[in-house]
């Protein structure tokens, strides 16, 4: 098992090389390029390195992913599995350095950089077990079945958030079903993006089934739209998903996953268990540095527990260490200094409409950095964005409920519909309310982020295309093939025909 080394970094010092794309099994710099594209460290504002950007590498990649796709494609699947199984090892063999590049790129802390890896790695055996399982062939009794197809090339474009693990869940159910890939990990963490090709290199994949190229917005689009892509595995922003679905519109055989966000709502009802709902809910908003499209962003309370919960909030957000994410810290700066930026715009409008601050943490100045944020509104206003919108940083809105059904009225009026909580004693209104929440994660006295790699994972309206990721990945990695078998004796003649 792949285990944390104690030891305080000294990557600061280190300024990385590229070493270009990783394109038909190398990485090379590119010939030709646009752009350079350059990793800025969020905790001190400093570059990490610079890499060369070729939109010239697209077609290159894709190129290489279809001139593999047939013999992938006809590979065995236990020789695919063994293939996935030494990436995992290879995951192991690299995670302290895989932990140490997320930290450094998108300052998320040292000990959740390494609990990303661990989930990267997991994640390759529950593709192999449950995922799997649920594309399995089957055969009906008169000899019909139907089995999975690969798509063929699939595009892969990861976030920074989470910069190895969700793309690495594409990347894994897209391999084993037999698909290419070409990969562009998150303008934000390129270094870590090419850390994982380096990975997949030295598991031994044959050249060209998968591919990595670099780039910002213009790379991830020309990918998208290549019309040698069978398939778009994104995860992002609602604007960026749309975005993708116009760029491909002339193109309806496409297809599509979209992970697109939240504006998650937690449920704190009369009866809910309070210590813990405190917990869970102040965790879920400033986990990530509140940067978690699950995490969450509203905190409605039932009205005789409202301030009790104020209370408890406010007393623990000093608590709320922030600083260097390769310290002992539970938020790390803002990914970009543009996002703390935009966040502090954001937050300064709401304030500006009237919306109450009432409690903060301290944190460091300059950089990328922000502080933990409580605000309280006394009602919903649908037009009010900072209560719509997805803010993605470390604030958290309080706001009464009159009711559960109050409550449930509030969460499906929002404009997303991936995760929502409901902290109550009673089984049976947890369960009223699974059956009227909008939302495609409804969790009962747990955090609305957190998700499970055994579990499906997706949502509604703006948050998805109900193309669940985690376990589901495998399915749209693949399409089913209907197969009716008639055997060799000629049926009767149907009526009219005179043979």
């Amino acid at each position: 098992m792949y285990r944390a080394s104690l030891r305080r970094p000294s990557v600061r010092s280190q300024t990385l090389t590229s070493r270009g794309n990783y394109l038909g099994g190398e990485l090379r710099r590119p010939p030709d390029f646009d752009a350079e594209l350059v990793s800025l460290d969020p905790h001190s504002g400093e570059p990490v390195g610079r890499l060369q950007v070729s939109l010239h590498d697209v077609e290159r990649a894709v190129t290489a992913a279809s001139d593999a796709r047939r013999a992938w494609r006809e590979t065995e699947l236990a020789t695919r599995i063994a293939a996935v199984q030494r990436v995992a090892k290879e995951l192991e063999a690299r995670g302290e350095e895989l932990a140490r590049r997320i930290t450094r790129e998108v300052g998320k802390p040292l000990w959740e950089a390494r609990t990303e890896v661990k989930a990267a790695i997991a994640k390759v055996g529950v593709s192999v077990e449950e995922g799997l399982a649920l594309v399995r062939e089957v055969t009906l009794e008169d000899g019909s079945s139907y089995a999975p197809a690969p798509h063929g090339v699939l595009a892969v474009l990861g976030p920074f958030n989470f910069p190895l693990h969700l793309m690495h869940g594409h990347v894994v159910p897209a391999l084993l079903m037999g698909n290419t890939v070409v990969l562009k990990p998150s303008e934000v963490a390129p270094f870590v993006g090419e850390l994982y090709a380096e990975v997949m290199h030295a598991a031994g994949l044959p050249a060209g089934v998968f591919n990595l190229v670099q780039g910002g917005a213009e790379v991830g689009a020309a990918l998208a739209a290549h019309p040698g892509v069978q398939g778009v595995l994104f995860t992002g922003s609602y604007r960026a998903g749309l975005a993708i679905q116009r760029a491909t519109l002339e193109q309806p055989g496409k297809l599509l996953a979209l992970e697109m966000g939240g504006k998650n709502p937690a449920l704190v009802l009369a009866d809910a268990p309070l210590d813990k709902a405190l917990h869970d809910v102040a965790w879920g908003a400033y986990v990530t540095t509140g940067q978690r499209c699950s995490g969450t962003a509203l905190c409605l309370v039932e009205r005789p527990l409202l301030e009790a919960v104020q209370a408890g909030l406010t007393r623990m957000l000093p608590g709320i260490r922030v600083g260097d994410p390769f310290s002992e810290v539970f938020m790390g700066p803002l990914a970009t200094a543009g996002a703390r930026a935009a966040l502090e715009t954001q937050l300064a409008a709401a304030r500006s409409a009237g919306v109450e601050q009432v409690a903060s943490s301290e944190a460091p100045s300059g950089a990328a950095y922000a502080p933990a944020t409580l605000h309280r509104v006394e009602q919903f206003d649908s037009t009010q964005p900072y209560l719509t919108e997805e803010l993605f940083g470390p604030d958290l809105t309080l706001m009464p409920i009159d009711d559960l059904e109050h409550g449930i009225e509030i969460a499906n009026a929002l404009p997303y519909g991936l995760s929502a909580s409901v902290f109550t004693a009673s089984a049976s209104r947890f369960e009223w309310a699974r059956g009227h929440l909008e939302y495609g994660c409804i969790n009962h006295n747990a955090p609305t982020p957190g998700a499970s790699s055994r579990l499906p994972f997706g949502g509604v309206k703006q948050s998805g295309n109900h193309r669940p990721a985690a376990l589901w990945s495998s399915l749209y990695c693949s399409y089913p093939v209907a197969t009716l078998r008639g055997g060799t004796t000629r049926p009767a003649l149907s009526p009219g025909l005179d043979w």
